[in-house]
């Protein structure tokens, strides 16, 4: 049983109210704009008016949708705009246990349309970086496995040594602020393709999703074991604390799971996605866990790590096992969207982890503010 570390008696803020990165983004105040507009009561039935904020948030939206997906050099300003407009939307569809009225525009239209319009076009500049056309060639079966045991254990990056070696205490801090955008919340897309005709593969899905939720018990949920490394490292466990610091490639795997299980036709690639998240999961917490080790944190400081670790290894062969590879078979004209779903998860996760690190480096960079005896 390790000690615990006590957190130091001043610890460098990790987000200040509002910061000057956030000041200086141009997109800044559209994206305040909007989140009022969000809770504006019955938004759909005000859009007969002339409302300025509209007028002005719709200007910028299209700005950003040429700026991110139209132009050579990419803004990452702009995906930073588009990602937190959809996931602003597509968080109504979790209940937060907070006050009723907020979810007054949860089936508006305009919504609605805001959400396919940057959805039509981020996903048309996702896909254009794989060719898809050649997926429907595949042996589909032998991709899945040769997939399987190619990120199983994959060798060690530059960015994986980094972590496990390098990390500082307070570089550490950071990067579970950020993870604790998706670690404090049960934010399981799963949840949303169990409901229909059972069989084999919706009951390997449901018992991955009993088991990532502690199979109903609050003590064994993955987000209170992740509250207990936050509190460890002195860190707020309010859900959403630090989405200020979660880069927008982080926001765009979040948000691309929110529609591959709202629109049942993509099905396939959401469970080729699940099944690359739960296969290469492992290898990343074990970065981590590594990290939490040279540091001397706490077990509580590391379950969540060593928990996940555990679980994900069951659960990534169960997903190629018992869902992807019976679902080629149910799928044999269409199976290629499991391979495509696959790579495109592992695409989006490893750009997200690579955006995270340089986040860290950052961070690590900055003199430490001179504190004063």
């Amino acid at each position: 049983m390790q000690g615990s570390l006590a957190t130091p008696l001043k610890t460098r803020e990790l987000i200040p109210a509002t910061t000057q990165a956030q000041i200086q983004n141009p997109y800044y105040e559209a994206e305040k704009s909007f989140g009022a507009l969000i809770e504006l009561e019955d938004l759909d039935q005000q859009l007969d008016h002339p409302i300025a904020q509209i007028s002005d948030f719709e200007t910028t939206l299209n700005q950003a949708l040429t700026e991110a997906y139209q132009t050579p050099q990419s803004s990452d300003d702009a995906h930073w705009f588009l990602q937190r407009v959809l996931y602003r939307i597509n968080r109504l569809n979790l209940f937060w246990y907070d006050d009723l009225s907020h979810y007054t525009n949860e089936r508006s239209l305009y919504l609605q349309k805001i959400r396919n319009q940057i959805e039509a076009a981020w996903q048309e500049w996702e896909l254009s970086h794989v060719d898809a056309e050649s997926y429907k060639s595949l042996d589909f079966k032998q991709a899945l496995s040769d997939r399987y045991e190619a990120d199983l254990n994959p060798a060690l990056s530059d960015d994986a040594i980094y972590l496990r070696e390098r990390l500082s205490f307070e570089g550490y801090r950071y990067l579970i602020a950020i993870a604790s955008f998706d670690g404090l919340i049960e934010s399981s897309r799963l949840t949303r393709i169990l409901g229909g005709a059972a069989n084999e593969v919706q009951a390997t899905l449901t018992r991955v999703l009993i088991e990532e939720y502690g199979n109903g018990r609050l003590s064994r949920k993955h987000s209170t074991f992740f509250a207990l490394m936050m509190t460890e490292l002195g860190l707020n466990t309010q859900p959403e604390a630090y989405i200020d610091l979660v880069p927008w490639q982080v926001l765009a795997s979040t948000n691309h799971n929110f529609l591959l299980t709202e629109c049942k036709r993509h099905f396939l690639r959401y469970n080729g996605g699940l099944a690359y998240f739960e296969v290469a999961g492992p290898s990343a917490y074990r970065n981590y866990l590594a990290a939490a080790q040279r540091l001397g944190l706490s077990d509580d400081a590391m379950g969540y790590w060593e928990l996940h670790i555990r679980e994900d290894e069951r659960h990534g062969r169960w997903m190629v096992e018992n869902v992807t590879l019976p679902l080629v078979d149910m799928y044999p004209n269409e199976a290629w969207q499991l391979v495509l779903g696959y790579d495109q998860e592992k695409i989006m996760g490893e750009r997200a982890s690579e955006a995270v690190v340089v986040r860290l480096r950052q961070w690590e960079a900055e003199p430490l503010p001179v504190v004063s005896p």
